[in-house]
């Protein structure tokens, strides 16, 4: 299934409980589209969200009521679901453009600007409630371990920094890489953080052991890796430069098969929907693909069971505490006093 967004995408964004796709566009623009298996996708919005800068990131909040929007103009909007209006617009969220989004909690989102500053937003206070100065260069990717309140981000400067929101501070961050980070997950149970990077690299951290990386899969491909999507504790999607689309098992590390290729061009972003049933992927083609993820995955097998014990011996322990296509600074995090509207009505 393919939508024509008839402009470069930059995010997309799948609802939480019901089969709408939102995608941000180069032109500042919103779309919104319902899809189905026996149907034409149908656009239902077009907002024209961000004036004539770029829709950058966009995110579904408050149970798919809404939709929240990043941009260079430095805005965070959110938009009614239901008629497209304009629910609220924090000016000059960030000092910089906004590049990345992600959800946290039921309550609080993520944001990660150009010149490598996070930041968090409590939707029931109102207001930015932390804000870290974690990186020199634009933060490509964030993810977030519920379980120990802990914000990872990756940037361009080739860092990764771990974020303890509870102690409102950067924990700690990586040694500098050779390579920009580009994409970030948490695999293995919470044991293992998997990054792509520029050249071509899978980058593996062992959780509490973030200074350096603990292994490097280098046989992906000689193609930037700019998006990740964790299928399972042992395997990942992954979206390239050069527009193929890949699963691959992680400890042991291996090319399990490339499953689509998008186009030629790089695959911007990768989302599930909220069912599973399909996989988008965006590319520069202008192309909202929706692959139907059980036909991807034939023949790929639903488990590693005979690789597991290999995928155990490189085991740490658990610290406790212990782009336009590739965009653009200190430690420690600060609390924010301010108390903008920005949520007040969602």
């Amino acid at each position: 299934m393919e939508i024509n967004l008839g402009k470069l995408p930059f995010d997309i964004d799948f609802h939480p409980s019901n089969t709408l796709v939102a995608a941000g566009l180069i032109n500042g623009d919103l779309h919104l589209y319902r899809y189905g298996a026996n149907s034409l996708p149908q656009r239902l919005l077009e907002v024209h969200a961000h004036g004539d800068e770029s829709c950058r990131a966009v995110r579904f909040i408050n149970e798919g009521h809404a939709i929240v929007t990043g941009s260079p103009d430095l805005s965070i909007l959110a938009t009614d679901v239901e008629t497209g209006s304009t629910i609220a617009r924090l000016e000059h969220s960030h000092g910089a453009a906004i590049n990345r989004l992600i959800n946290l909690t039921e309550t609080t989102i993520a944001s990660g600007d150009d010149e490598g500053c996070i930041k968090v937003w409590d939707t029931r206070q109102q207001s930015c409630c932390n804000s870290f100065d974690s990186h020199e260069e634009y933060i490509s990717d964030m993810t977030f371990a519920s379980d120990s309140m802990k914000l990872l981000g990756v940037s361009g400067d080739g860092t990764l920094s771990v974020c303890n929101l509870r102690r409102n501070k950067v924990q700690v961050q990586s040694e500098f890489s050779e390579d920009e980070l580009l994409s970030v997950v948490i695999m293995k149970n919470g044991r293992k953080v998997i990054c792509g990077t520029q050249s071509g690299a899978l980058l593996l951290y062992s959780w509490g052991h973030f200074k350096d990386c603990s292994d490097r899969f280098i046989d992906l491909s000689p193609n930037s890796v700019d998006a990740l999507l964790k299928l399972d504790e042992d395997r990942v999607i992954t979206g390239s430069e050069n527009g193929l689309i890949s699963l691959v098992g992680i400890l042991p590390n291996r090319i399990i098969q490339p499953i689509a290729e998008h186009s030629e061009y790089p695959v911007e972003r990768l989302a599930f929907s909220f069912d599973r049933k399909y996989l988008g992927s965006i590319s520069h083609d202008q192309m909202l693909k929706l692959w139907d993820l059980d036909d991807l995955l034939q023949g790929s097998g639903s488990t590693l069971r005979s690789q597991e014990a290999m995928a155990d011996s490189d085991s740490d322990e658990m610290d406790v505490d212990a782009k336009e296509t590739k965009r653009k600074t200190a430690s420690n995090g600060q609390a924010l006093n301010s108390s903008s509207s920005f949520f007040a009505d969602l």
